[in-house]
């Protein structure tokens, strides 16, 4: 009688029994495939094309070092890898601020860009200018002042650029480009230091003439695309009052 009862106990109790484990894996995998379907719907919901210009604008930021280091002769400095990266998130950090103030004050996000001269906001020279000439024009005034709000927000150095194609000039006002894009880059300092007050030891202007394009000079359109002016936001010269802190992280 004893011995029957042990075996029916031995029966019941079976430490190997994994008639359950399929339940297990089966939750698993049911909640594998809602985090998918959540991450697919997030996806979707972003703009591809801002996605697309920020990356590429960010890829050239970062490529520093592109080709490698080669050694030669005289002294040479070189960036600690940590600072580098550093340096980079900054710039990425300063792209999106910028790219927030500009959309509230009514400037499309498509005339700013990320590249390793620091974040640039490009005005085209006819929208700016009257060809040949470094006036501006009563309709850039208004563009210029949403400029400037956005300069006040981000308080870190502007270097204002003056740019043109390679035609020869035909006006007797100036003697070349290089004359006429500096006189325009001038003007436009003038602007935001007379209208707005911004400090004058957060800008200055420089002229390249038809030196630095964006794309050859192969024909009209071309040629209109190398004519701007271009405010280039530079973390490598941060006024010390403001900090570099307050220039990239307020929001």
């Amino acid at each position: 009688m004893a011995r029957s009862l042990n075996k029916k106990r031995k029966s019941e109790f079976r430490p190997n029994d994994n008639s359950g484990g399929w339940e297990i894996v089966y939750t698993g995998f049911i909640l594998i495939l809602l985090c998918f379907f959540i991450m697919l719907t997030s996806f979707a919901s972003l703009n591809q094309s801002k996605i697309t210009r920020f990356a590429r604008s960010f890829s050239a930021a970062v490529s520093i070092l592109g080709g490698g280091i080669s050694a030669e002769n005289g002294e040479t400095v070189l960036f600690e890898p940590g600072q580098i990266v550093h340096k980079n998130a900054q710039l990425a950090k300063l792209f999106q601020k910028i790219q927030i103030v500009a959309s509230m004050n009514g400037l499309s996000p498509d005339m700013i860009t990320l590249t390793e001269r620091g974040v640039i906001l490009t005005l085209e020279g006819a929208l700016v200018f009257e060809s040949g000439k470094a006036t501006i024009t009563s309709n850039a005034k208004k563009v210029l002042d949403k400029v400037a709000a956005v300069i006040k927000q981000v308080p870190v150095t502007v270097r204002i650029e003056g740019h043109t194609d390679n035609l020869p000039i035909k006006s007797g006002s100036y003697p070349s480009n290089w004359e006429l894009s500096t006189a325009r880059a001038t003007n436009v300092l003038r602007y935001l230091l007379q209208r707005h007050s911004i400090a004058p030891s957060r800008m200055f202007a420089v002229g390249f003439g038809p030196y630095h394009p964006v794309v050859g000079n192969d024909d009209e359109m071309s040629r209109k695309k190398n004519r701007r002016v271009e405010f280039v936001f530079d973390l490598n010269n941060v006024p010390v009052k403001s900090g570099i802190k307050n220039a990239i992280q307020k929001k």
